[in-house]
């Protein structure tokens, strides 16, 4: 390797040893450059652009030793010196990651090609696989947006392998920084090693269902109500749009559950590492326990919309009757006055008449008109003693 020197000193700076390989490929080794060579500086600037974009991608990278937080001076020099030495691990969080900034790490850590290609593929169903001694889990992330009472899906994929962790978090549902700061201020748990990690971003994944599992609840109780109340304006597409963000909850958390249940953790760690498994059956029960309430709304859901469409009909089915019911009085009237209006020459209601004196009545239009009067009066008492009105 060739080293640079500076052309001039500088008091208190040091020069810097900058491989062109170790440049474009490890972008994010530390690195100053003090006097490069013209012919050089154009591996640097490759460099300080791939520092750029990784930078962009990698939201946090430490090396945790007996528990404690370090700072990483080289990827594969560390995770060298971590497996050498059989203590403590790698902890690297990426977060929407390109498939070219993704092949920067999987370059330093060798990740299995299956793996990988499932990370940059994306969107997959929540799994657990195990890939010739490294896991790969992947986990459906959700946020409840309160304003519009949708839920969000994200993704995150853990890669645990020898003496490393990674974390790759796709959408913004879910994220992981608080994780890690909770497990950094428990020593102890970190001590577990990399499946400890692992435990505390599902747990953080599955706690955050439970979240979203009292804001469905409530928004279920608010429908129901709104369904079963005296006056409501409730549409049908409410119902429905609650029904499909409980089915993208279903699609997250069921597929979950399952993973957890069949796979063998305790062929994937080590001899210190087993006291972190009862912590996944923790984890298993609150899941359990998430997705019996999801497929109780999913149900429920069905039941409501059903007896809301049943309760529309009802209600339709009362209104086409208060229509009947005033089309049927109106008839009677408007058949009587068609039957006089249809202008027959001798008609005698029309010259009925009687004397009180001197005085002619004519009485056939006020006859006509109590008649009309009295049908339609009786019609209404009638459709009202039915519940027609």
């Amino acid at each position: 390797w060739w080293r640079p020197t500076s052309s001039s000193v500088t008091p208190g700076s040091q020069p810097a040893s900058v491989p062109e390989a170790l440049a474009v490929v490890r972008p994010w080794r530390t690195s100053s450059t003090v006097g490069t060579p013209p012919r050089y500086r154009h591996v640097l600037v490759c460099a300080c652009a791939a520092l750029w974009e990784i930078g962009r991608v990698i939201v946090d990278q430490a090396m945790y030793v007996d528990g404690i937080r370090l700072a990483v001076a080289d990827l594969s020099d560390e995770l060298a010196a971590l497996r050498a030495s059989a203590s403590g691990f790698l902890w690297i969080g990426l977060k929407d990651p390109t498939d070219e900034e993704f092949e920067l790490v999987n370059a330093e850590l060798g990740l299995h090609p299956l793996a990988v290609e499932d990370a940059v593929t994306g969107n997959q169903r929540a799994k657990i696989d195990a890939y010739e001694g490294s896991l790969l889990a992947v986990l459906k992330t959700l946020r409840y947006v309160e304003r519009t009472s949708d839920i969000e899906t994200g993704e995150v994929m853990v890669f645990v392998g020898d003496r490393f962790v990674v974390t790759v978090r796709r959408g913004e549902a879910n994220p992981l920084d608080h994780v890690r700061r909770r497990l950094e201020s428990d020593p102890a748990q970190l001590r577990l090693g990399p499946l400890a990690v692992l435990h505390a971003v599902m747990d953080s994944v599955v706690d955050n269902y439970e979240v979203i599992d009292r804001y469905i609840a409530e928004d279920l109780t608010e429908i129901e109500h709104q369904v079963f109340g005296e006056h409501t304006d409730l549409d049908s597409s409410a119902i429905y749009r609650l029904k499909r963000e409980v089915l993208e909850f279903r699609r997250a958390a069921f597929p979950l559950a399952e993973a957890l249940r069949r796979f063998p953790f305790l062929n994937y760690v080590g001899k210190g590492e087993k006291k972190v498994l009862p912590f996944f059956r923790d984890i298993e029960d609150h899941l359990a326990r998430t997705n019996d309430h999801v497929e109780s709304y999913d149900r429920l859901l069905s039941e409501i919309l059903s007896a809301h469409l049943a309760k529309v009909t009802v209600q339709q089915n009362a209104d086409m009757r208060r229509i009947s019911a005033w089309v049927a009085m109106a008839a009677v009237p408007t058949m009587i006055a068609g039957i006089y209006g249809m202008n027959f020459h001798y008609m005698p209601e029309i010259e009925a008449n009687f004397y009180i004196g001197d005085f002619q009545v004519y009485w056939g239009y006020f006859a006509i008109m109590a008649l009309m009067a009295t049908a339609s009066l009786s019609l209404f008492i009638f459709f009202r003693k039915h519940d027609w009105l």
